[in-house]
C-alpha cells in the first residue's frame, strides 16, 4: 500500500517529517520500509509517531535534481509546442481570409514564446535554489 493509505504526513519544519500510522500497529512497519528506502532518510518512532528527519542534499545530489529540473524544463517545452501545431492546424483549416489567419499565427506564436520564456525563467530560478548551499 501507499504510505498514504496508512498514515497521515506532515512536515513541521522543511528537515523532518511526522508520519502517524492511522493504524498504530502499522508504525513498525513503516519505519522498516522508510529504512529501507534507500532514499538516506532516518526514521524514528516514538509513541506509535515516525519522525523522519531528512539530511541536507549533497553536491551530487544537487546536480542530479537540476539535471531533472532540464529534463521536466524540456518536456514542458515540447508539450507547449504540440499544443501550438495542433492549433496551428485548427487556424490553417478555419475558414477565415489570409490576413485573418496570419495574424492568429503570429498571436499563437507570441503566446508560444511568452509561455517558453517564463518556463526558461521558472527553470532558471529553480537551478539556482538548489545550488544554493
Amino acid at each position: 500500500m501507499k504510505l498514504v493509505e496508512l498514515a497521515s504526513i506532515t512536515a513541521p519544519d522543511p528537515q523532518t517529517l511526522i508520519v502517524t500510522p492511522f493504524d498504530p500497529g502499522n508504525a513498525i512497519a513503516i519505519l522498516k520500509a522508510i529504512e529501507e528506502s534507500g532514499m538516506g532518510f532516518t526514521p524514528g518512532i516514538n509513541e506509535n509517531i515516525v519522525r523522519v528527519v531528512i539530511p541536507p542534499l549533497s553536491q551530487e545530489r544537487r546536480e542530479e535534481f537540476v539535471k531533472l529540473v532540464h529534463t521536466k524544463l524540456e518536456g514542458g517545452k515540447v508539450m507547449v509546442r504540440q499544443v501550438r501545431h495542433k492549433y496551428m492546424d485548427t487556424i490553417k483549416d478555419a475558414d477565415n481570409d489570409e490576413d485573418t489567419k496570419k495574424r492568429l499565427e503570429k498571436e499563437l506564436q507570441e503566446t508560444t514564446d511568452k509561455i517558453i520564456a517564463e518556463l526558461d525563467l521558472l527553470g532558471k530560478k529553480k537551478v539556482e535554489e538548489l545550488l544554493t548551499v
